[in-house]
């Protein structure tokens, strides 16, 4: 599937129409777009999470768009290559913005903050996952909206005018945003239960085997083994290493679209229209 966008094929495509939403599948019967920015240093489970399940839709097509169709370099080591461009993408049913280290860089990126707004304004989801929810901020869609994100990160959305809740997925309006990295599958079993029933979204995770219960009890801050320092270390580094881009990404708000970053004096000034 993220290779070339057609309809998934096997058992899990064949899934018919069910479940707790009535005559919802019907609405779905055509082509339903799932679109993904795709970005350096993305955390790749962040993307391939959510759209193992999402792909599974009746009728899906996932694109994953970049600025060109050359590899894209994950933070595990290996590369993805994008299905579409910026431009070329179709619009989405679903839009789905993974997280990672780069998705702090993706801040600054005009065009791809351009793309997310134009995707949103058309989607019937739009959806984030870990800190892909500061793309959505900095884009600014999430002014005055309930947001989660990675937990050593989630002080920062309310600079971009959030409100940060902490749980796993949180939902305000078309806006469904996942915490953790993790999280990904349960948005996208939420987004499908939403779109093709109960019955499907089951049906999905059963095929998947999604059903998590993982060694150790370290899996969020408040779980008893977690280590209180290094919750400690990763909110201190997300704090140094983020803040002052985040700050960025809300002062360019602020000010406007036509806002550029001087980073010699590490200012933010309005450009000129046009330029």
């Amino acid at each position: 599937m993220l290779a070339g966008g057609a309809s998934p094929q096997g058992p899990a495509a064949r899934i018919g129409p069910g479940g707790g939403h009535p005559g919802v599948y019907d609405r779905w019967m055509t082509a339903v777009h799932v679109v993904a920015p795709l970005f350096p240093d993305v955390t790749q489970l962040d993307l391939t999470g959510p759209i193992q399940v999402l792909s599974r839709l009746p009728g899906a097509q996932v694109s994953l768009a970049w600025h060109d169709l050359e590899p894209v370099a994950t933070d595990s080591g290996f590369s993805i290559l994008p299905t579409t461009t910026f431009d070329a993408a179709p619009q989405a049913d679903v839009l789905m913005v993974p997280g990672g280290q780069g998705a702090f860089a993706l801040m600054d990126d005009d065009a791809a903050l351009d793309f997310v707004r134009r995707q949103a304004a058309g989607a019937r989801y739009v959806t984030s996952v870990c800190t892909g929810s500061f793309v959505l901020g900095a884009a600014g869609l999430l002014q005055g909206r309930r947001a989660t994100t990675h937990w050593a990160s989630h002080p920062l959305l309310e600079i971009l005018g959030a409100v940060p809740v902490k749980e796993r997925v949180v939902r305000d309006g078309s806006i469904l945003t996942g915490g953790g990295v993790t999280s990904g599958i349960d948005l996208a079993l939420v987004v499908a239960a939403e779109m093709c029933g109960d019955e499907i979204a089951r049906r999905i995770q059963l095929h998947l085997e999604y059903d998590p219960h993982p060694p150790f009890d370290a899996g969020s801050p408040d779980r008893p083994e977690a280590d209180p320092r290094q919750i400690e270390d990763s909110r201190d580094a997300a704090r140094r290493d983020r803040g002052g881009l985040v700050e960025r990404a809300a002062a360019r708000l602020r000010i406007g679209k036509n806002a550029t970053i001087d980073d010699s004096a590490g200012t933010v000034r309005l450009g000129q229209e046009g330029s």
